[in-house]
């Protein structure tokens, strides 16, 4: 997962559309690590409500935040809280 410049401004306004598209890419990228439970807990993102999509975004950082080479997923999951204010 390219991060890139992304941790120096954490966007705060992501529509509905861009958290699932972060989380699609988040479930790659773990796909792509060998994290297969973290893969798995995302795996309908797509499909979920709001109040599903805000439970699994908090639950999926517990499954990462201890783990410091996971720090690059924690990191973007962490950015992915902070916008679920705005799921509708």
């Amino acid at each position: 997962m390219d991060e890139g410049y992304e941790t120096l401004r954490w966007p705060t306004n992501l529509d509905r559309a861009a958290i699932v598209l972060r989380l699609v890419q988040v479930r790659e990228s773990a796909h792509a690590s060998g994290i297969a439970d973290l893969a798995a807990h995302l795996a309908k993102v797509e499909e979920m409500t709001s109040a599903q999509l805000g439970a699994c975004v908090i639950s999926s950082m517990s499954l990462v935040q201890e783990k410091p080479e996971h720090r690059a997923l924690a990191t973007q999951l962490e950015m992915i809280a902070m916008n679920l204010k705005n799921l509708k």
